[in-house]
Parts: C-alpha cells; structure tokens; sequence
C-alpha cells in the first residue's frame, strides 16, 4: 500500500535527533509522501532545508493561529514572496482556534482572511486548522470564495462536513478518530464518501491509542488506516488507494 501523511510536522525540533530514522520507518511502513505545513514565518527557512532534495517531502508555508502573537503584518508580503519564489504545494497551516481563549479572534481572522485571499490569488489549496471554530472557517471560506483545501484534524458535525465538501475541501483524520471514546469522529469516518477523506498523523502531535502519550511520527498512519478500514469494514487496501489518489489531486502530488 502507498500511503500519504497529509499532515505532519517533520521540521519540528523533536524529530531533529532522529529524522532519518523517522523518515526510514515511514517509508517501511508504507508512507510515500508527506505534506509539511509551516507555523511561523520564522519557521519557513528549516521546513524548506528539511523537505530540499526529498520527492517525498512536499512543503507548505503559512501562518499557524495558534502562534498569534509571533506574527506581524508584514509576514504576510513575505508569504507572498515565498509563494512566488518556493512554489509550494499548499497554504497552510493557517485557520482559526477557538479554543484558547486568550487568542484575539479579529487578528486571527485577519491573517486567516489574507491567506485565504492568497489561495485564490495563486490558486494552491489550503491546509486548515479549525479546532472549535469549524462554523467560522466556512463563513470565512463563504467570503473569499474559490478556494480548496482540507480542514485537517476535522472535529466537526457531519453536517459542516457536507457544507465543506460542496465548498472545495476534504477532511483530515487522524490519531483522534482511533480513540473509542471519539463516537461522532468515528461514525463520520465509518459513512462519509471516501473521496472527501484524507489521512494524517499531525506528528509529532495527535498520537494514535496505540502509542497515547508518546511522540507520533508519520508510520504511525499505518494505524490510522487500519482504524478506519476496520470502522468501514472494507479492505484497508482500497482505502489506501483512494486517500491517496485524494491527496494528489488536491496537492498536485506525482504519482
């Protein structure tokens, strides 16, 4: 099976002991490609040094509302900049949070605005993040309009997921829909259409039941799979190839 982790963090300062053994057991396990989504602007010139060189690397840059107060206007001509310049395959991670409080919600709309407007200005999907805001995303997405992406790490109602779909945009699952007390994730993983889904670790975030507490890394989609496929009752294999086929049509992944 060929596996792509839509989502996962391979720059991040927990893999540099280890990336290449991280990167050994992804490819023994299956995972043939990885979206690595920035956070910072501060963060762009590593992600660019550790996907450089790699066909299975697939960077893309943007800024993260969780690390609100790390951005500034100008970040936002230096995205333009390294849109022009870097040609990635993705926007992202961008979105919106709702769950920390202390995250001032206009500015997080005004840098989740702008990329958006990016998007559609350059015609690259967006890697989402809407984590208690999933009815804000899509008004905001409303507002732009002609735009596609994926809401990763989707913890919606089956309801926004349709209004989603008919916007442009698949949804991520990954660790969380593993988790048995996770019902509605699982009954959304277990009827949606298969064309709509995307697989993801959010590594070293999110880590599946089978490793809980522990560092995630991108073999662990593996799992995931085998979660879902069970959910579904269909063969992981199928799964496997329509998930994938998902992220490169949306990505402009080589096959």
């Amino acid at each position: 099976m060929r596996l792509i982790d839509s989502h996962c963090h391979l720059d991040a300062d927990e893999f540099d002991p280890d990336r290449s053994a991280v990167l050994a057991r992804a490819e023994a396990a299956g995972v043939v490609a990885q979206v690595v989504p920035a956070t910072t602007a501060a963060s762009w010139e590593k992600l660019r040094q550790v996907c450089a060189g790699r066909a299975d690397l697939h960077p893309a840059y943007g800024l993260h509302p969780v690390f609100l107060d790390q951005h500034v206007p100008q970040d936002l001509d230096r995205l333009r900049d390294w849109i022009e310049r870097e040609r990635p395959r993705a926007i992202g991670e961008c979105g919106l949070d709702y769950f920390i409080d202390t995250l001032d919600r206009p500015r997080q709309s005004f840098y989740f605005d702008a990329q958006l407007a990016l998007a559609r200005e350059y015609d690259l999907p967006l890697v989402v993040h809407a984590r208690r805001s999933v009815e804000a995303v899509i008004q905001a997405i409303r507002r732009v309009g002609a735009v596609r992406g994926v809401i990763h790490s989707y913890a919606g109602s089956p309801e926004q997921a349709r209004q989603l779909w008919d916007l442009g945009f698949l949804i991520g699952l990954g660790g969380p829909v593993t988790y048995e007390r996770a019902r509605r994730l699982r009954r959304l993983a277990t009827d949606m259409p298969l064309e709509f889904l995307l697989l993801e670790t959010d590594a070293p975030d999110q880590p599946d039941a089978g490793i809980r507490g522990q560092r995630n890394e991108p073999a662990r989609l593996a799992s995931v799979l085998a979660c879902i496929a069970a959910l579904r009752g269909e063969p992981a294999e199928n799964i496997a190839e329509q998930t994938s086929r998902n992220a490169r049509q949306l990505f402009g992944l080589p096959s």
